[in-house]
């Protein structure tokens, strides 16, 4: 398994000007220092934050403000629409019942974005 994702973790979309974190709800009580994540952890505004300014075409209000500008692309303000769960998560860890989200993990935008995990929010520790 990669890394374990927690709540913190920070999210980056490809279409997104700004990185956004991780929210994880405590419900499946598992804590890594802060909630562990599963691949279900991907609810928009709940899970996946804003990430700033969307510059996809495929979004309709970029689109629609872009048409406006006379075809200078406009970002518009970001709201995720997830379609789907992380994949993939991992094949032998379990959180709730579901695989656990890893720092490998991707989540995909209907408006064409894909989410990365940029930083997992657990780090391994070495000692001396």
């Amino acid at each position: 398994m990669g890394i374990q994702v927690t709540s913190g973790a920070m999210l980056q979309c490809s279409f997104g000007a700004a990185p956004a974190a991780l929210q994880v709800l405590p419900a499946n009580r598992v804590l890594c220092g802060a909630p562990a994540a599963n691949i279900m952890d991907s609810a928009p505004m709940v899970n996946v934050q804003p990430f700033g300014q969307c510059m996809s075409m495929a979004n309709p209000m970029v689109a629609a403000a872009t048409a406006a500008a006379l075809g200078v692309l406009t970002p518009m303000p970001c709201v995720p629409a997830t379609v789907a769960p992380w994949a993939p998560g991992s094949p032998t860890v379990l959180i709730g019942s579901l695989p656990a989200l890893q720092n490998s993990s991707k989540l995909m935008c209907m408006w064409g974005g894909v989410i990365q995990v940029v930083a997992p929010a657990q780090f391994t520790t070495m000692t001396a």
